[in-house]
């Protein structure tokens, strides 16, 4: 972040990471959504500490990347949010946020959010940054206040979380490069940005994220919107043809594959926890 604005794609699974390694980013990011998504449930908080933590696990494996993590919530109150911040980082994740929504929460581009009290929120930032196992890990602050409070309400938020403790902040739902640069302003300090697709915030690029200055954006469901779009169209092409031999062109090569996998048929693989994953 010191460097420049770090750009984290979405890994729903570890071959996904590997691929984020292989092209060339510095980090990866593990939504909380995306891993609803693929396990056939909505983004409301039904996936478990312990569901998260296994994929934390297997992509900071596949990608052997600075990981940042989806905390949702924080899995309940204070107590529960404690341990959230310390399962996540002996899973492996460098960073986490955790938000001010009520629970269950809504995804972050939906209407209808409710939001707890700016002090409890607070609260519990203050001891989940107490909690931190090691000074290095980044406690981010996400907050849904634009959707409910407007933006005095989210700076308001944004600087009363940093004073609590938080590492950096996450502005939910902004829609406007205009809006992220009065929020960046107002709320100086490191600063996530989500750059998510089909929801409230119009398309700006990394770059300009990072003029603006913002340390991290995330792109957490990119990667698994192009492979569902991809999957519908090729089972699509199956049901109506009753072949696959025209989608070839389309579809990774099983050497590609193995490339990314880094296996050799006939030699010793090495565990991705190894030296040489």
């Amino acid at each position: 972040m010191d460097r420049g604005v770090v750009i984290a794609p979405g890994a729903f699974n570890a071959l996904v990471a590997r691929a984020v390694r292989d092209a060339g980013f510095e980090a990866c990011y593990v939504s909380g959504g995306a891993t609803a998504n693929v396990a056939g449930y909505p983004d409301i908080g039904l996936i478990t500490l312990t569901q998260m933590s296994c994929t934390i696990r297997e992509v900071v494996d596949g990608s052997r990347l600075p990981v940042i993590a989806d905390a949702d919530t924080g899995f309940g109150e204070t107590e529960c949010a404690v341990r959230t911040i310390v399962e996540y980082e002996r899973a492996g994740a460098a960073a986490l946020h955790v938000e001010d929504q009520v629970f269950p929460k809504r995804c972050g581009h939906l209407d209808g959010k409710e939001l707890v009290p700016a002090r409890d929120m607070a609260d519990k930032i203050a001891a989940m940054a107490g909690a931190k196992p090691s000074k290095e890990f980044v406690l981010i602050a996400r907050t849904d206040a634009r959707a409910v409070e407007g933006m005095d309400g989210t700076i308001a938020r944004a600087n009363l979380y940093r004073e609590a403790g938080a590492d950096a902040i996450f502005p939910e739902g902004l829609a406007t490069a205009q809006e992220f640069s009065a929020l960046a302003k107002a709320s100086p300090g490191y600063a996530l940005a989500n750059m998510t697709e089909f929801g409230k915030t119009e398309h700006i690029n990394a770059k300009a994220f990072g003029e603006m200055g913002y340390s991290i954006v995330i792109y957490p469901l990119s990667v698994l919107r192009l492979a569902m779009k991809s999957a519908e169209e090729g089972l699509a092409h199956l049901r109506s043809h009753g072949s696959m031999e025209a989608m070839l062109p389309r579809m990774q090569h099983r050497k590609d594959l193995y490339r990314l996998l880094r296996y050799e048929p006939g030699r010793r693989w090495d565990f991705p926890g190894s030296a040489n994953p």
